[in-house]
């Protein structure tokens, strides 16, 4: 079944947020459908903060090594392109397939000091032309396109996500993902709202799979959350050896 397609059926594809080869074959094993980078661990992995602060490069080494190691479709979370021209954006995404991707995400925010939301009406602009240079190279890359109202809790954040949806749609995005998006009225009306598939990222209060699937949710992600339990998982076993001189509580429930 082709990646375009995974987001077509019943029930969400769960996709399996991955940041090293480890963690791509875990998910592979266990019978994930599909995986997809988290930019954020990657780039914690790698020693830096999240939004764009590594070499496009190291990205592009860390793609490569887990690529050649699944059979699994995989989505690379792109952040905001690593350009800010279409030309330079459709350049990298073409790197990234050779590496035989199924999808990226693209993201409506930059981080300098802070994180901004982008004018989505520019945004849109830059979109379209991306997707129409992917299609002159004949690259079928899905294109699941963040937006970040939710994450940065703008003002009239449910109306402003219903106008990028409609901008993002005419643009020629392929899905939508809306990070932070957790309230089940406002899935709802958005899920409503769109001709795309919408992707929802794990929150602590997000509607288990099964209510997810009733609201029209078709892709549901994990973000860096995993990544970001299995860091405190290391740090209470490492500070148990340290506590008690011993190693002891790291045998207690592995399978060392």
């Amino acid at each position: 079944m082709t990646f375009n397609r995974l987001h077509k059926n019943s029930y969400p594809l769960i996709l399996c947020n991955v940041w090293d080869v480890n963690s791509a074959k875990i998910a592979e094993k266990l019978g994930f459908q599909a995986i997809g980078t988290s930019s954020a661990a990657i780039a914690s992995m790698l020693g830096y903060d999240d939004g764009e602060k590594i070499q496009f490069e190291e990205l592009c080494y860390v793609i490569q090594k887990i690529a050649g190691n699944t059979f699994l479709p995989l989505s690379v979370d792109m952040e905001a392109g690593y350009g800010r021209t279409s030309a330079e954006i459709v350049n990298n995404i073409k790197k990234l397939a050779t590496y035989g991707i199924a999808g990226i995400n693209l993201e409506d925010s930059i981080v300098n000091a802070e994180r901004i939301l982008v004018d989505g009406k520019r945004f849109a602009n830059i979109l379209y032309e991306v997707k129409n240079k992917l299609n002159e190279a004949d690259l079928n890359i899905f294109l699941n396109i963040r937006t970040d109202t939710y994450v940065l809790n703008v003002p009239n954040k449910l109306d402003e996500t219903r106008k990028r949806i409609e901008l993002y749609t005419k643009a020629g995005a392929d899905g939508i993902f809306i990070p932070c998006l957790s309230h089940e009225a406002d899935i709802k009306f958005l899920v409503d709202e769109s001709q795309l598939p919408i992707n929802i990222m794990a929150m602590p209060d997000l509607p288990n799979f099964e209510k997810l699937k009733e609201l029209g949710v078709k892709r549901i992600s994990m973000g860096d959350c995993l990544f970001s339990n299995m860091s405190a998982i290391l740090k209470h076993k490492l500070s148990k050896v340290m506590d008690n001189q011993s190693f002891a509580d790291i045998f207690s429930d592995s399978k060392c």
